[in-house]
């Protein structure tokens, strides 16, 4: 017996008999639970705390503990997935959703022990700075007096030969720069950032819930993207890049180690993509990173008083002040010298698999053609991932074994699975993207309110696609498609979801 038959049996009105079926949208990627429990003991507790007091989604809180964990480690340690292939351990994470999701304030959390630190670092260098700027003074007074030396005795006729070999000695001489741990840093342009990690400390990490900065500074502009891209590109691969400049210090960046999470809003990534002209992802940019688009939870966040005790977090933090406090493995130039970790033999039969496993599905007509570009980046990923899983878990020594791998690759085929929804629908146009992103926001709304309908003022106060244009674009393609209806009941206007969409509990 069908629906529509139980129901003329108890003299109920069929709530599906005036609608028509609904038509797909798009054929969609549906998305993944978070595999939380593929991260370490500690991580995770870290992390249910974090997300029972916040209510964030749970990949942007687990992507900012991954983020101070990659800060903290990535200038100890490089990881080798096999011979002549090895790379940094850094991360770079990309997570799409719109302000106000709470990433500064998860950030925040997990940070805490890296700003302690540098905090702790600055203070302890400040007298060691009045002796290096007092040092420097006295050089530069030498230097000018020698240069004045030498020009006293072309005037006069005489040699100064001495006086240059004097000279020359003198510039070997100069007081280098002392170098104070700076890790954290604000939304810098590529360029500004590298000088940072060539000049002042080869390891650090952008931490931003404004990304939009990032993607829409100047430093990201027509004339200058394709540069600036390359050299984020440079920062993740740990190679060597030297910037000349006309107007100021040119320099080399050489072995820094950078990570980078970042929250973007999908418009502001949209106009990015736009602006870039296919650079972004042409240049293999974004697919070093691992993407998050989780589902909103504003609105479902009733506030609770912050626990008394935080013991999961507490234990997170202090192994990272254990990393932090572990002397950076820096040569007599500054430059970062990290221990090289390699994969058990079964680690290394994993990773293989793994690397096969995708490289099988890149081929056209495999599951990941669309996402190539990404997809080749994943088992480079999961070996970072798992060292970082390492050096938390075991230290600096020893090999990177099944469990750390085994976990790692789990979160990575996540990302990647979420890459894959993303960038899939990013490449449709503007309306129809509009139209997919309302209706999953107006099926998760009436689901989980049990109800199928909403009021056109609401859905404009509340919904995803708040302008007024783009929303009745979008609304009218949903209308077309047989998924919404829009009705007038006394004064009010509202929104009516197919029952077909909601099942049997809704209808």
């Amino acid at each position: 017996m069908t629906l529509h038959d139980r129901l003329n049996e108890l003299g109920i009105a069929d709530p599906f008999a005036d609608w028509p079926n609904p038509q797909p949208l798009t054929e969609k990627i549906q998305a993944l639970d978070y595999p939380l429990d593929a991260l370490p003991d500690t991580i995770r507790g870290a992390v249910e705390e974090v997300l029972g007091f916040t209510k964030a989604p749970v990949p942007l809180v687990a992507s900012s503990a991954l983020a101070s964990l990659s800060v903290a480690a990535q200038a100890h340690v490089d990881i080798q997935r096999a011979e002549k292939l090895t790379g940094p351990a850094s991360l770079f994470l990309l997570t799409i959703a719109d302000s106000g999701e709470r990433k500064s304030t998860c950030d925040g959390f997990f940070s805490q022990p890296i700003h302690a630190y540098q905090q702790e670092q600055s203070e302890l260098a400040k007298p060691l700075l009045k002796d290096q700027a007092a040092a420097l003074s006295a050089w530069n007074a030498e230097r000018e007096g020698l240069l004045s030396a030498i020009k006293d005795a072309g005037k006069k006729g005489k040699s100064a030969a001495d006086l240059r070999d004097t000279l020359a000695q003198l510039e070997y001489d100069k007081p280098e720069p002392l170098r104070v741990p700076k890790l954290i840093h604000g939304d810098e342009t590529p360029e500004h950032l590298a000088y940072m990690l060539a000049r002042e400390w080869p390891s650090g990490g952008i931490l931003s819930s404004e990304a939009g900065v990032v993607f829409g500074a100047h430093g990201m502009g027509k004339d200058t993207i394709m540069r600036n891209l390359g050299l984020l590109n440079i920062l993740w691969d740990g190679g060597s890049l030297s910037v000349g400049r006309r107007t100021s210090e040119s320099f080399t960046v050489q072995g820094a180690r950078l990570t980078v999470a970042l929250q973007v809003q999908e418009a502001t990534l949209r106009s990015f993509f736009d602006r870039s002209g296919g650079l972004a992802r042409g240049t293999g940019f974004l697919a070093r990173f691992l993407v998050a688009w989780p589902s909103s939870t504003q609105g479902y966040r009733p506030f609770t008083e912050a626990p008394k005790d935080w013991p999961k977090l507490a234990a997170y933090r202090q192994r990272l002040t254990e990393i932090l406090n572990t002397q950076a493995p820096l040569d007599e130039e500054g430059t970062l010298k990290p221990i090289l970790l390699t994969f058990t033999p079964e680690a290394k039969f994993d990773w293989i698999n793994f690397h096969d496993a995708l490289e099988r599905e890149l081929r056209s007509g495999g599951e990941l053609y669309d996402v190539r570009d990404v997809a080749s980046k994943s088992a480079d990923n999961a070996a970072r991932l798992a060292a970082l899983f390492h050096v938390f878990e075991y230290g600096l020594e020893g090999t990177v074994g099944s469990d750390s791998f085994a976990c790692a690759s789990r979160i990575v085929a996540w990302h990647l699975h979420e890459a894959r929804r993303f960038f899939g629908e990013l490449a449709l146009p503007a309306e129809v993207a509009n139209a997919v992103r309302l209706d999953n926001w107006l099926l998760a709304y009436c689901q989980g309110r049990q109800t199928d309908f909403i009021s056109r003022r609401d859905l404009q106060r509340l919904g995803p696609v708040r302008d007024k244009d783009p929303l009745s674009k979008a609304l009218k393609e949903l209308e077309e498609l047989g998924r919404v209806r829009e009705v007038q009941e006394g004064r009010r206007k509202e929104l009516r979801i197919n029952p077909q969409l909601l099942g049997e509990a809704v209808a």
